[in-house]
């Protein structure tokens, strides 16, 4: 299988890219998108309502099953032109779920607040959501809390409260693209616009092995895995060669009730019960295993089409020096 250092060997990388898991069971994969209604920079000319009905359009057309967007109504008080975009998402068949109303750290808020977070999202949600569930919690920055009984207290809350935890199984970092996406859509760099594009479908790929060796290395089976995904403009741009890509690795898509209704999420569809660890990599670090290399190496995001001023202007304030 894989090799001791963690690294990919041939033999393992050829059956993790294969269309069934061990069992013969098929890949199942649900798409999340956080942040509604607005993720990150706009490129010129864009708005965020261009950007949802584009996802929900490439939804539509690859048959996708209802796709939750996890919403922050902080956004929408800020840009309340910017609420129409949970009506294109709500009107195209995809449900919403709550993100808080600010996305703040739990780690960074008390319990009392956090809470708050949560109960005063629910008046710019429910409102859109008349009909189906709405009771799915994403935490911001997937940060559950910075000791156990902060955490034991909110997962304690969001049951009271009718919630279920909208757990995240796999990511591949989307939203770090967003933003130079923005500034290189502006520049018109066609070579720079090229080398985002191809690295993010690559990372893509490279994740898709990654999370499913730790599944098997974990429990010797494909879990129904949970994309987190947020509502960019290069996420929107990219989304028909996504669902493409995840298609080619063999993954039937699912919505996210029917892939939490697998075991490996009960304490998520249940978040009163025992604490466990949340994340395939929680999980792995409580057994002792190393996690999959990342063999991919990134393009550096903040040097990508910024001018020599501006990147002068930040290597400065970082205390480093400029190398020609």
């Amino acid at each position: 299988m894989l090799a001791a250092s963690g690294a990919y060997s041939p033999a393992a990388n050829a059956e993790l890219r294969s269309h069934h898991g061990k069992t013969g069971q098929s890949l199942k994969i649900a798409f999340t998108f956080d942040d509604l209604p607005a993720h990150s920079a706009l490129p010129p000319n864009t708005t965020r309502a261009e950007i949802a009905q584009k996802i929900v359009t490439a939804l539509r057309d690859e048959h996708m099953p209802p796709v939750y967007g996890m919403v922050n109504g902080a956004l929408i008080e800020k840009n309340p032109e910017d609420s129409v975009v949970l009506r294109i998402w709500h009107d195209a068949g995809n449900p919403l779920g709550n993100h808080t109303w600010s996305h703040p750290h739990l780690s960074q808020s008390s319990p009392e607040s956090f809470e708050s977070e949560i109960m005063s999202n629910e008046a710019v949600i429910s409102p859109v959501m008349t009909k189906g569930d709405w009771h799915w919690f994403r935490y911001p920055f997937l940060d559950e809390g910075d000791n156990s009984e902060k955490r034991s207290r909110i997962r304690k809350f969001l049951a009271a409260h009718g919630y279920k935890v909208a757990a995240v199984s796999m990511s591949f970092g989307d939203y770090m693209w967003n933003e130079p996406y923005a500034r290189c859509v502006a520049k018109d760099d066609q070579e720079a616009l090229a080398t985002l594009k191809s690295s993010y479908l690559a990372a893509a790929d490279e994740n898709i092995t990654r999370y499913r060796e730790m599944s098997r290395k974990l429990y010797c089976r494909d879990i129904p895995y949970v994309l987190l995904m947020h509502i960019g403009a290069l996420d929107a741009e990219m989304l028909p060669e996504l669902l493409c890509l995840y298609r080619s690795r063999g993954f039937t898509f699912v919505s996210l009730p029917e892939a939490d209704s697998d075991e490996y999420y009960s304490a998520d569809i249940h978040p009163d019960q025992p604490l466990r660890p949340h994340s395939l990599e929680g999980a792995m670090k409580e057994k002792g295993l190393a996690l999959p290399q990342r063999n991919l190496e990134l393009p550096k995001f903040e040097n990508i089409c910024v001018s020599r001023c501006y990147t002068i202007s930040v290597m400065a304030r970082s205390g480093r020096r400029w190398v020609n």
